[in-house]
């Protein structure tokens, strides 16, 4: 394995976790006990993770975005079903808002047969994604928010982008999320990135959260809505079986891509 995967997945585990051993890095990796350390003091200085005595513990709080590279390499066995569990809800003739994130992506990679569609989005690779995919060769029209561009992440912010979501009155909005809570409903990474799902969120009839497993029970750094305003959420097998029971108790419905 690459030094860089390994290191991409030494990330992971502190998210996942909050903490890794250095003897259990060994025997996950097979690698020796000086590789093992010498990883962790690399990703120490670049800030990433806190060393301490015989491993690491997150140094992240819950204003911390993962990068764009790193979620768009994370999950991808589970993103590409739920994003086309998701394009099965899309019809010919819809307008769907498709939010910033990973997954949302898939969703388009999924809509290849759909015709006279219009796609609104304030991120930069799904509008490129669906350049790429649909617009060329079909009936598909692209709508681009417009705003300021956030470097690294590639989303459009501002109120530029929050007034076209404002003005917009769309079918259905698929939206990515940093964080799905029963106490704390929707949350994400970044403050001017909720305030453009906020306006999302008032713009479609029908709302369809796109998280994977990894998502549930996570509160991050600012509210984006309650639960309360959800419709659907398009998941994966690795939710929480007790959270998945919870939310259809409230009402919302939970559909586990396979």
């Amino acid at each position: 394995m690459l030094k860089a995967e390994r290191h991409r997945q030494i990330i992971e585990l502190v998210m996942r976790d909050g903490k890794v051993i250095i003897a259990d890095l060994c025997q996950h990796f097979g690698i020796s006990d000086m590789t093992a350390r010498r990883d962790l003091r690399e990703l120490d200085r670049e800030g990433l993770l806190r060393r301490v005595h015989g491993g690491a513990v997150s140094s992240l709080g819950r204003s911390y975005e993962p990068p764009y590279r790193l979620r768009s390499s994370r999950n991808p066995e589970a993103k590409r079903p739920i994003g086309r569990k998701a394009a099965e809800m899309v019809f010919d003739g819809d307008s769907i808002a498709l939010d910033v994130g990973t997954t949302t992506v898939e969703i388009v990679r999924a809509c290849g047969d759909r015709h006279n569609l219009t796609m609104i989005t304030a991120s930069l690779p799904i509008a490129n994604e669906v350049i790429s995919h649909l617009s060329l060769d079909s009936d598909v029209r692209l709508i681009v928010t417009g705003g300021i561009v956030r470097s690294g992440e590639l989303s459009m912010i501002g109120d530029i982008a929050e007034q076209t979501y404002r003005n917009l009155h769309v079918d259905k909005a698929f939206l990515g999320i940093g964080g799905l809570s029963l106490e704390d409903g929707l949350t994400e990474y970044n403050l001017e990135d909720a305030l453009v799902k906020q306006s999302l969120l008032k713009s479609a009839h029908q709302i369809i959260v796109v998280a994977d497993g990894s998502k549930f029970g996570r509160t991050t750094f600012v509210s984006v809505g309650p639960l309360s305003c959800v419709d659907v959420i398009v998941t994966d097998s690795s939710a929480p079986a007790d959270m998945v029971q919870a939310l259809r108790q409230i009402g919302i419905r939970v559909v586990i891509a396979e």
